[in-house]
């Protein structure tokens, strides 16, 4: 874990290493309450912005390079595609082969339909680590707590309410991911 804390806080800028130590500690504390391997949930935290700041056309060309595109909406934003080409780059130039943290780190961004416990929890602690602070942070924290399935469905609408409140286009996985949860019949409506 030492290793690619330093080699993170070489690549990072201070302020989103802060912020992957803090989803780090955030999701090994998940993990804890829901029955995942909290180290691994911790290295999946700490890497999952691993190529968070690389530029835009960068981000395309690798994405498109592994066939990592799926829908125009990455073609236009490609920050939206820094999850699953952070992953390619951690499987390839860190060595590391863990299918579910890379998993997690790819699907971090946007989400997924059927997303595992780990995928979640790597989900939530992005968005309630301790240096978030956003209207509604506390009450899906306090939900992350208690139901890891309400709290994931509550940050999708949070991230979907925030989207449209400032125009900005919704990434149809997130919507299905929404969507999945409410017809599976796994969180409470």
């Amino acid at each position: 874990m030492i290793e690619y804390q330093k080699i993170l806080a070489a690549r990072l800028p201070e302020k989103r290493y802060r912020h992957s130590l803090g989803v780090a500690a955030t999701a090994a504390q998940l993990a804890s309450k829901n029955k995942v391997d909290p180290e691994q949930a911790r290295l999946a935290g700490l890497l999952h912005d691993y190529a968070r700041d690389l530029p835009g056309p960068e981000l395309l060309a690798l994405a498109t390079g592994a066939g990592l595109v799926t829908c125009e909406l990455e073609r236009r934003l490609p920050v939206l595609l820094h999850g699953p080409v952070g992953a390619l780059l951690i499987k390839q130039g860190l060595g590391l082969a863990d299918r579910a943290i890379l998993q997690a780190i790819a699907r971090h961004t946007v989400g997924s339909v059927a997303m595992t416990t780990l995928d979640k929890i790597i989900y939530l602690a992005d968005a309630i680590e301790p240096e978030r602070r956003f209207p509604g942070v506390e009450e899906l924290r306090r939900l992350a707590g208690t139901d890891l399935q309400a709290a994931l469905l509550k940050a999708f609408e949070s991230s979907i309410f925030y989207l449209l409140g400032k125009g900005q286009p919704l990434h149809p996985a997130t919507i299905e991911a929404r969507n999945y949860i409410l017809l599976s019949g796994e969180a409470e409506i």
